[in-house]
């Protein structure tokens, strides 16, 4: 896999000027053909945009320039890049034809968290054989659902989606859990330690003062001394 920022993929992008960065639509201007799930985009301008982002299984709508066609409807999963993106960057399956590349990634700007695409298992499995790397899939009876008109988040044939098995094709035509073909993001120390750990540490690990016990004893031996000391001085004086 290798990341494409839009002045060298051929493309252009621009996100929509909306308060409302949830759904995080994105003009795409592409000058060669790419492929996404189920559909290969001539080139022009497409709007990219969030159906769903309440799940861990994110739906993108991709419509044409002016909104009044959907193309297409496909799935991705979380994927992690450790620096920040200022602007959008996608990542394409490396091709060794002369084949459209096929979209993998896409990361809206600001966010360490973007999508891996989701193919149908056919395709998967031709895409994993031809560039030699895992892709993710789903069942291929889905595909249809890719292309069926969309109302909502949660029309019949969008939550057939959601609720669908995802795994991985390997190079090698074998399916495999998505957890053993996705590398998973590195712990962010900073954030797995407690809140101020050191002081927590110090407090925790303070060594104990002695017992008051013996001091309270001798205070009270210096007390009968200085008491007898009296007795015998008055006694002297009478």
């Amino acid at each position: 896999m290798f990341a494409m920022s839009f002045a060298l993929a051929g493309l252009a992008v621009a996100p929509r000027a909306r308060a409302d960065e949830m759904n995080k639509e994105t003009i795409f201007t592409f000058k060669e053909p790419i492929e996404v799930p189920r559909r290969v985009l001539p080139p022009g301008k497409y709007d990219f945009k969030l159906l769903d982002a309440v799940s861990d299984r994110d739906i993108v709508e991709v419509y044409n320039a002016d909104r009044t066609h959907l193309i297409a409807l496909f799935m991705g999963i979380p994927d992690y890049r450790s620096n920040t993106p200022g602007k959008t960057i996608v990542t394409f399956e490396e091709r060794k034809t002369s084949a459209p590349e096929a979209l993998k990634t896409w990361f809206y700007p600001g966010d360490n968290y973007g999508l891996e695409f989701v193919y149908p298992k056919q395709r998967a499995m031709e895409l994993a054989k031809r560039t030699n790397q895992n892709v993710l899939a789903m069942p291929t009876e889905l595909a249809r659902n890719i292309t069926m008109p969309t109302k909502s988040a949660t029309d019949s044939h969008v939550m057939e989606m959601k609720n669908a098995p995802l795994f991985a094709m390997t190079p090698t035509q074998q399916q495999v859990e998505v957890a053993k073909a996705v590398t998973p993001p590195p712990l962010n120390t900073t954030q797995d330690k407690p809140a101020q750990p050191t002081v927590l540490a110090e407090k925790k690990h303070l060594p104990k003062t002695a017992s008051p016990l013996p001091l309270i004893g001798l205070l009270g031996l210096m007390s009968l001394g200085s008491g007898l000391t009296l007795r015998q001085f008055a006694s002297r004086r009478s």
